[in-house]
């Protein structure tokens, strides 16, 4: 295998690798099909001997790469991944670059990068979809490009009549020497087409003819694979983590499981809760509506202490559930369950239930305790001790939980993280693949980094979702350090040059390190603009977060609408679930269950759908419309929607077909995935959309 003086052997054969890209196809071209360079090479990590800095041919700002390359960059199982950098020279001679992947076998996978808009600039370009799960890296080489430079050169001086004997004399030698490297890496076929092509390259034959010869398209993509390489300077390596797809797309559903089947009693005035048992039938309908997912809220032993009653009252009446989220009793605590529910027997009947339907079942994990949890008698020394003796409480003034107390992690770290991994590892034992972090952004970011390390070291299937709605930084840092996922802002982004802007920061300077999941409600949040009770409010929400998120949910409720606030302006629920049963007819009329489900069917047909990058917006010059496209290959969604719950909207739309894959095209099939109905768009269109039928959700046919 011909290598350069500092490139890695792989310990395994490499292979040739297509890439599918968004953009203009690239000829991925395996490495032992590579050019031999000569010995004066790139200051890189191959090279340990010599100081870092700019290699030969200068490589910089290599994208992506989290904190230094402290953490990995996120990648999921066929998920397209762009790798950036800036690459140049001195001089004038061409330059080009390649991405190397290395996969956790040891496997080495180069893709040739392409140059991007603005050329003066020096931007590089590569799309590369990862194919296994693990530890992955990467680099990027910049590389001398003979066969650019001598191209460049003759298109300049054979049409000027300068050097042309020469100029031919060079273009043969390079060709030849590329026929050996294809005849070495075993492609006669292709050696036999370059030295043909190399006679052809006489100085007597018409400047015209000596062109195209040097310019067809064969050659052109037989150079890009086995033309030769010189100066080759690596970047260091950098780490990119693959995770299971289900880290990039699912759709999630939340629901009480004590609400599933609960009963109350007229003649004793007490509710009997529902059970794991109870929810089999539930599970069921779920997934008939397409979800991935069931998320459950904590459903361990709950306090009495400071228990809240209806509406987060200080009072409750007897027979009150308390919140969930007060975790702790007498009867155990986060490696317990509570006993109305069931036990681990229940428990692990319920999840196999799920399992065998195709859904996950994933886990809230709340690191606080109520004042009867067992750790508060165990391990005081966990929590934060007043100057009155007292433990502190859970505050976001002007709100008190007095029923939670916050973990101090800073008076006994060693004891604190063993037993949140022991507790992880026990719930994992019983079948929870997914947890989702209830304010993650109040513990450390060294801490959840840690655990982070530990479960992937064993588990790397398992995920986290980050519910942290705070400050960017510590939004990011959670996604930096490891968490799969993370609840974002869309919840509050409602206007189109809100969306836009938002999806843009998303999926363009966040991408490589924060997935987004788009719940559309939560227990805690009942949005604004759900507040009308309005069906088209909640139909419009639901289309747009599942098209615009891979990953997007509901809390149960959703699909009845329910809208109604505990006070005008406030964003909390009345007769909230979180303090009582609610059991529901989920039957009920009218309902969203079928929208819902015809959405979570389209998305798994779309792979479009199926990827947070490759989101382009078109022109709605209605301030009501948003209309944007996704692709990933020959897919292609593109979505219009209004955001006028009341009104009919009509406006034209404006393609941009190049970004839709179809430059020079004039016209294009597209059929509605919601309705089934097609149509024949161009660049300008008419659109007319109603609070019944409030967006087009169309798959671009041609």
């Amino acid at each position: 295998m011909a290598a350069t003086k500092t490139s890695r052997q792989s310990s395994q054969p490499r292979k040739p690798r297509t890439q599918q890209r968004p953009a203009p196809a690239e000829q991925s071209v395996p490495a032992e099909q590579q050019a031999q360079p000569p010995s004066l090479t790139g200051v890189g990590p191959h090279d340990p001997g010599l100081p870092r800095g700019f290699g030969r041919i200068p490589v910089a700002k290599v994208e992506p790469v989290i904190e230094g390359g402290a953490y990995p960059a996120k990648a999921a199982v066929g998920e397209l991944i762009p790798i950036r950098a800036k690459v140049f020279r001195e001089g004038h001679d061409a330059v080009n670059a390649s991405v190397i992947l290395t996969d956790p076998t040891g496997r080495e996978i180069r893709v040739a990068m392409t140059p991007q808009e603005p050329r003066g600039l020096d931007p590089w370009e590569a799309w590369v979809r990862p194919d296994v799960e693990g530890a992955w890296t990467f680099r990027v080489e910049g590389w001398s490009d003979p066969w650019h430079t001598w191209l460049h050169n003759a298109e300049l001086k054979l049409p000027a009549g300068v050097d042309i004997e020469l100029v031919c004399l060079e273009g043969r030698h390079l060709l030849e020497r590329t026929a050996a490297l294809a005849d070495a890496a075993g492609d006669p076929v292709q050696a036999s087409i370059l030295r043909a092509t190399a006679m052809l390259l006489i100085p007597q034959r018409p400047v015209s003819e000596l062109l195209e010869v040097a310019t067809a398209g064969g050659i052109k993509r037989t150079m890009e694979q086995y033309g030769p390489r010189e100066l080759v300077s690596p970047s260091a390596d950098f780490p990119l983590f693959v995770d299971r797809r289900r880290a990039l797309f699912g759709s999630w559903y939340e629901f009480f499981p004590r609400s599933i089947g609960a009963t109350f009693d007229e003649a004793t005035g007490q509710w009997n809760s529902g059970t794991f048992d109870a929810c089999h039938e539930r599970l069921e309908q779920i997934a008939a509506m397409g979800f991935d997912v069931v998320y459950l809220p904590p459903i361990h032993p709950i306090g009495t202490a400071f228990r809240k009653g209806k509406n987060n009252t200080l009072t409750p009446e007897p027979g009150e559930p308390g919140s969930p989220w007060a975790i702790g009793a007498p009867e155990g605590g986060h490696d317990a369950i509570h006993p109305d529910l069931g036990d681990f027997d229940a428990f692990d009947r319920f999840v196999a239930k799920a399992n065998g339907l195709g859904l996950e079942v994933a886990l809230d994990f709340a690191l606080q305790a109520s004042p009867d949890h067992p750790w508060v008698t165990d391990h005081p020394e966990w929590f934060t001790t007043r100057l009155d003796g007292t433990i502190a409480y859970a505050e976001n003034p002007p709100k008190k939980y007095q029923d939670i107390y916050p973990i101090n992690f800073d008076n006994d770290p060693v004891g604190i993280y063993h037993e949140v991994l022991r507790i992880l590892r026990l719930w994992m034992s019983h079948g929870v693949r997914i947890f989702r972090v209830d304010n993650p952004h109040t513990k450390p970011l060294e801490f959840w980094a840690w655990v982070m390390q530990e479960i992937r070291a064993t588990d790397p299937d398992v995920l986290f979702l980050a519910e942290a709605f705070t400050k960017p930084e510590m939004m990011h840092g959670l996604g930096k350090i490891g968490y799969h996922q993370s609840y974002t802002y869309f919840t509050w982004r409602n206007e189109k040059w809100e969306i836009q802007e938002y999806l843009t920061e998303l999926s363009r300077e966040m991408d490589s390190f924060y997935r987004p999941n788009f719940f559309v409600n939560t227990p805690d949040i009942n949005p604004t603009f759900l507040q009308s009770g309005n069906p088209s409010a909640f139909a419009i929400r639901a289309v747009l977060a599942a098209t615009l998120s891979p990953t997007w949910g509901v809390y149960a409720g959703y699909e009845l609408f329910e809208h109604t606030p505990l006070k005008p302006g406030g964003e909390e629920y009345r007769d909230s679930e979180k303090y009582e049963y609610r059991p529901r007819d989920y039957s009920a009329q009218p309902n969203l269950n079928l929208l819902m489900g015809r959405l979570n069917q389209i998305r798994r047909d779309h792979p479009a759908l199926q990827q947070l990058r490759q989101i382009t917006f078109h022109h709605a010059p209605h301030d009501q419309v948003i209309a944007y496209s996704k692709r990933d290959g020959t897919d292609v969604v593109i979505t219009i929607c209004s955001l006028d719950q009341y009104n009919v909207v009509e406006s034209d739309v404006y393609l941009d077909l190049g970004a839709l894959g179809l430059a020079g095209h004039d016209s294009v099939r597209l059929r509605d995935e919601l309705t089934g109905a097609t149509f024949t768009w161009g660049e300008r269109n008419f659109v007319r959309l109603t609070p019944g039928n409030p967006a087009h959700v169309l798959h671009v046919l041609d």
